[in-house]
């Protein structure tokens, strides 16, 4: 197995940089959006990432995702849940936490294969649909928000590492949303280049931005990824409840010091339905009003309370309640 992480990380290091050359063009530029200034591209370092996908039913999954042109990615019958939380340690807006809640998708007119979407990720619009994303600060929730139609909100997060596990919480307004905890993989040092398609819906419009990854990080796939996931009764996840997350992951990662760029170029639809009165029915995220009177603080709220978690690190099964 050794020597196939190592084959495999040899390869992995001949892989070009996923960043398009129009963001590396853009380098020493800046830009003001909405007030925020940005020196372009718009990036981070030294990042760590915590991820872990958990198969779900896929049906339930279809079910709330808007529109028309967006289906869940299929993995031996099973949709993915994705998690995904960022500590974002040097950014244009300061500091933050991101924790991402998604479902893997594809978009297109016609539902995709299975797997193939893996290896033609262009073609079959692979990505995920951003259900809930909480975020550390204000300015955060501006941009990310009112810009690329994220559907940001400001809450309580926290990103704990130890020697053995990576886990993140996060409370609303005192409630908890979500709890994600992994066993730290073993230090393999693959070299990761990656590009990935978020999906969101704001103002009525499904709109997709891109980002762009590149660390060297530790992956653990099937049997050997362990993780818990407890989604608790904040608002934002509750369309997640319905899912039947599986116990187990089907991978989980850990990324000590990821450097990412976000793509200024993004893509737009209307969400739509086949009537009016379907049109009407769509979730389609929050209206511009949402952000209109945001302004660009960076301070935190408080850290989530992990005594509510307790019965998550002591054995409770994932999607339960503590």
């Amino acid at each position: 197995m050794n020597k196939l992480i190592g084959l495999a990380a040899s390869l992995l290091r001949l892989v070009p940089s996923p960043v398009p050359h129009r963001q590396e063009r853009l380098r020493g530029h800046h830009a003001t959006v909405d007030g925020i200034k940005y020196s372009m591209p718009v990036n981070s370092d030294d990042s760590p990432v915590l991820m872990a996908a958990f198969p779900i039913n896929k049906r339930a999954a279809a079910a709330i995702l808007p529109g028309t042109e967006l289906r869940p990615f299929s993995l031996g019958g099973k949709g993915l849940l994705v998690v995904t939380v960022v500590n974002y340690k040097s950014t244009d807006i300061g500091k933050y936490i991101e924790y991402s809640l998604a479902i893997a998708v594809t978009h297109g007119s016609r539902p995709a294969p299975p797997l193939l979407p893996l290896l033609f990720q262009k073609t079959f619009g692979l990505g995920q649909y951003v259900v809930d994303l909480p975020v550390s600060t204000e300015v955060s929730v501006k941009g990310g928000k009112g810009i690329w139609g994220m559907p940001k909100h400001q809450a309580s997060l926290d990103f704990v590492v130890t020697d053995s596990t990576v886990s993140a919480q996060y409370d609303d307004r005192g409630r908890l949303g979500c709890f994600i905890e992994i066993e730290r993989p073993g230090p393999a040092g693959i070299p990761l280049k990656l590009a990935a398609s978020n999906y969101c819906a704001f103002r009525g419009m499904l709109m997709k931005s891109d980002i762009y990854f590149e660390a060297t990080g530790d992956i653990a796939l099937g049997n050997e990824a362990k993780a818990r996931l407890v989604l608790g009764d904040a608002p934002g996840v509750a369309a997640l409840k319905g899912l039947q997350p599986a116990d187990k992951p089907v991978f989980t990662a850990y990324l000590p010091e990821a450097h990412g760029v976000l793509d200024d170029h993004f893509e737009a639809w209307f969400l739509t339905a086949p009537t009016a009165e379907d049109a009407a029915r769509i979730p389609g995220g929050d209206p511009l009003e949402s952000v209109a009177g945001l302004g660009q603080g960076q301070e935190w709220l408080p850290a989530p309370d992990r005594s509510t978690t307790a019965r998550a690190r002591t054995g409770t099964g994932t999607g339960e309640t503590p």
